[in-house]
């Protein structure tokens, strides 16, 4: 194997790996807010309680008055929302108030990753060649190629 073929496929990576980093810190943010954001939707509480609540259950949201703390430490109400997997009875079955927000959140990341590497991939090879213009600019010629024999 060439010395030039594996420094390139190594250069190569290292351009990728740091554009994966450079978007991923971009992407990320946008898809965890959104995440966070519709977390609480029935379309939300529909596609994590179908893994979430057992067989034969249905999953339902459930909205209850509850407090929290502002910034000074004064409490303020607030309304709190939480998944419960009913039977056909109407009897609760299993109730979870905060596993499905971190599954949905989850399943944003992960989505944002796909993302980000697709994007880091589209994006490795102009950056390679700007970054391989830029080098190659930045290098002194060599004056001595350009004196010919006598």
């Amino acid at each position: 194997m060439k010395r030039g073929a594996t420094a390139g496929a190594v250069s190569g990576c290292v351009i990728w790996i740091l554009s994966i980093g450079a978007i991923t810190s971009c992407i990320l943010p946008i898809f965890i807010a959104i995440g966070s954001i519709t977390s609480f939707s029935q379309f939300a509480l529909q596609s994590t309680g179908s893994l979430i609540c057992p067989d034969g259950t249905t999953p339902e949201r459930y909205t209850y008055d509850t407090t929290t703390t502002d910034e000074f430490g004064n409490i303020e109400p607030a309304t709190g929302v939480s998944l419960r997997c009913m039977d056909e009875s109407g009897t609760i079955v299993k109730e979870d108030p905060v596993g499905y927000s971190f599954l949905w959140i989850g399943i944003f990341l992960l989505i944002g990753l796909v993302v980000s590497a697709l994007m880091a991939f589209v994006f490795a090879a102009p950056l390679g060649m700007l970054i391989g213009r830029l080098f190659n600019r930045s290098q002194k010629p060599d004056i001595s190629v350009n004196i010919e024999p006598e």
